[in-house]
């Protein structure tokens, strides 16, 4: 199966079980969310996708194979990251911490192709940071280093992208942007977003499929239109909600009672 594969996945940290027997199918070609409250797993669940942590027990397959089975080069040509925080002290240019995005595809000791500096360009007029291009990230607010590094992850050119939390620091209008360009990705290449979202809202709006973490467990998941309903909330986040269909949105939305 294209995509990913979650098969009986529990890891801990210490004592504390961060997920337990976590069972999912994410298929390719759709735009997934993760959600629920703090400490649920969520980004767990990423570090798990992505490679960067194997699970204690369970296995996680990436397009088919185990994802341990994957060399580091290659992993990074299917797969990209963009984080919630972004540390870098060091001075880089933003069109070079855009290029980063492409060593993947670059053999070892070669410099950039023509082909990559396109790649390059395009992914920064896109993403409207070429303005900055001759900037260093540590000149940039926390929002505009992190619409650098969505550029970085797009210009990685992987078929599966993942999300955590990566529009929280952007204004609205940027946050927007950038989901679109993703769920862009989804429906005219194919490819599969996984996205952790605190804003059910913009969840609604995006997502096709929804998963609810709980305690390191799921809680519910299935799509958007069928899953994301009051008693959901209620469940996972023990707060009430009326979920109602939004024409103006094109989606469902949530409204918390306070």
């Amino acid at each position: 199966m294209k995509g990913f594969t979650v098969q009986e996945v529990t890891f801990r940290y210490g004592t504390q079980t961060a997920l337990d027997r976590v069972t999912l199918k994410l298929a390719a070609g759709r735009f997934y969310g993760i959600l629920g409250p703090n400490g649920s797993g969520k980004s767990t669940l990423l570090d798990l996708l992505t490679g960067f942590r194997r699970p204690e027990q369970g296995r996680v397959d990436l397009d088919g194979r185990d994802i341990g089975g994957y060399g580091g080069r290659e992993l990074a040509r299917r797969i990209c990251l963009v984080p919630q925080n972004f540390y870098i002290q060091f001075p880089y240019r933003v069109e070079e911490v855009v290029m980063m995005g492409r060593y993947p595809h670059i053999p070892r000791f070669a410099a950039p192709a023509p082909d990559d500096r396109r790649t390059v360009a395009d992914v920064m007029a896109r993403t409207g940071v070429a303005e900055f291009a001759g900037r260093t990230v540590t000149e940039l607010s926390g929002g505009e280093r992190q619409r650098v590094v969505f550029a970085r992850a797009l210009a990685q050119a992987a078929p599966h992208l993942l999300l955590d939390e990566a529009t929280a620091s952007m204004d609205i209008r940027h946050a927007l942007d950038f989901l679109k360009l993703a769920a862009r990705g989804v429906g005219e290449k194919g490819h599969t977003v996984v996205a952790v979202f605190h804003d059910l809202n913009l969840a609604a709006a995006f997502c096709d499929y929804l998963v609810f973490l709980k305690a390191g467990r799921v809680a519910a998941q299935g799509p958007t239109e069928e899953v994301l309903t009051g008693p959901t909330i209620q469940q996972v986040f023990e707060v009430q909600a009326r979920v109602y269909r939004d024409d103006y949105v094109g989606a469902r939305q949530v409204a918390l009672k306070r």
